[in-house]
């Protein structure tokens, strides 16, 4: 990112917060989630307000903040892209630079459950609520909902990511719920990728709060996916992760977005911080797939 543009940042910001509330409503916004190709490409980057910073072998990539809004403005530019997923902290900047025109937005709104933490299913909602992404013009909110059957914090986080897909159904914006079956192991909690747990996940998530009308669900890519996809008619965003094997996985995702269900793709890291460093021959080639 260019000097200027970090300085053009920091004074807004020191000018006070009506730079970030104007900033919002002059953006132009989508007409709907799905691009011209009838699906959703969606950059995500709320990593970092989790404490997951670690791409690859570099434990820091993402906490490098300049570097991280190059990399997704340079995402946005792309054509075919659609829309962005981040906390406030980093879609004000982005909001101030002005690379939002015509993308979805979407809040990410629990971020408590700190990655490698012993209270990481504790997930509270620190990040954006409901009332605040209808007040910004956003097309809904994200909550990531890790379901750990041996964790008694576990219905804390059903109930709260319940009464956030209401709140946002209340302003007819989209709930987008990440479920995880997820179990502790050695200390650390991990999330149960086989076809059978996610199935579960998403039969539980599905069934969170008092009406479904505005829930989308955000799902991994794993072996099964017609069975995955088979579990709800929620429309479903496919989510990239942390990728070993780009060929596979681009394979994996054009297979899964040939099923009735899927809307498209949410990817962060994979597409922001590729192995060979061409953030726009990343994005064209996942946009390919749509």
């Amino acid at each position: 990112m260019l000097p200027d543009e970090v300085k053009r940042i920091v004074a807004a910001r020191v000018g006070g917060p009506g730079a970030v509330a104007e900033a919002a409503r002059r953006r132009v916004r989508a007409t709907s989630p799905l691009g011209d190709h009838g699906k959703a490409m969606i950059i995500a980057a709320d990593h970092p307000a989790r404490g997951a910073n670690a791409v690859g072998d570099d434990p820091t990539a993402m906490a490098d903040r300049f570097e991280l809004l190059d990399r997704m403005c340079t995402a946005l530019r792309r054509p075919g892209v659609t829309g962005v997923l981040a906390t406030a902290d980093i879609l004000e900047d982005l909001l101030l630079l002005g690379v939002l025109d015509g993308k979805s937005v979407f809040g990410s709104m629990n971020r408590a459950g700190l990655a490698g933490s012993v209270f990481e299913i504790d997930d509270r909602f620190t990040g954006y609520d409901a009332e605040t992404i209808a007040a910004m013009g956003f097309d809904g909110g994200k909550m990531l909902t890790r379901i750990a059957l041996d964790d008694p914090a576990t219905p804390s986080a059903l109930e709260n990511t319940a009464r956030a897909v209401d709140r946002l159904a209340d302003h007819r914006l989209i709930a987008l719920v990440e479920p995880f079956l997820s179990v502790w192991r050695d200390g650390r909690l991990r999330n149960d990728l086989s076809t059978d747990a996610v199935i579960r996940s998403v039969t539980i998530a599905s069934g969170l709060g008092r009406s479904s009308a505005c829930t989308w669900l955000k799902l991994p890519v794993v072996d099964g996916m017609e069975r995955v996809l088979s579990a709800s008619t929620l429309p479903a965003l496919l989510l990239g992760g942390e990728v070993t094997d780009p060929e596979a996985a681009f394979v994996s995702w054009g297979r899964a977005l040939r099923l009735p269900t899927a809307q498209g793709l949410v990817v962060g890291r994979s597409l922001l911080y590729p192995a060979d460093g061409d953030v726009a021959g990343a994005v064209d080639r996942a946009v390919s797939l749509l």
